[in-house]
């Protein structure tokens, strides 16, 4: 084993994991119901990378280990502005729509169930969000991730409209500058 297998472990240490929905489901046989456990987990590292991932086994700690793994693989970066989002967004999945919006420094993380999970496990530490349509949890999460998704750098925003950084900033942050 070579030392530049190590850090690749402690990486996996430090990951955050958050079970947020362990739901049993059913497929209607000939000869009845056939049930199995479905299992949401969300990893992140803290520092701006997260990932989703779905397990179903026979067994909760089966469907669990299943979901943690596709997690590690769904690993994907999100652009903050600090301990914030850089602009307002919505995403949409089925009829879950999440907004997420940004919020100054010491405000804190609100949301709930499985956005406050994915927000904390990204690393967003100031964030106001609302949940408007569906409250089914799998789809406000799959909805939390594409909104996430849909961030852009206030870098590459602001060269693609050719403007200055300090345009694009948040309003406290312009104040700062001002």
């Amino acid at each position: 084993m070579s030392e530049y297998e190590l850090p690749e472990l402690d990486m996996q240490e430090q990951l955050d994991e958050r079970v947020i929905e362990i739901a049993r489901v059913a497929k209607v046989v000939k000869g009845g119901r056939r049930f199995q456990f479905r299992v949401t987990v969300v990893v992140g590292d803290g520092h701006g990378k997260v990932g989703m991932g779905v397990g179903k086994a026979n067994a909760v700690p089966d469907a669990m280990r299943k979901a943690s793994e596709r997690a590690r693989k769904d690993m994907r970066q999100v652009f903050t502005h600090g301990t914030t989002i850089p602009h307002e967004v919505i995403g949409r999945v089925g009829g879950a729509k999440i907004l997420l919006k940004p919020a100054s420094p010491g405000t804190g993380v609100i949301a709930a169930g499985g956005v406050r999970a994915v927000l904390e496990a990204a690393g967003v530490r100031d964030i106001l969000t609302k949940s408007l349509g569906s409250a089914n949890v799998l789809n406000g999460v799959m909805a939390t991730f594409q909104a996430l998704d849909a961030l852009k750098s206030p870098a590459q925003e602001a060269a693609r409209r050719g403007k200055p950084v300090e345009e694009l900033m948040p309003f406290w942050e312009r104040r700062k500058h001002g």
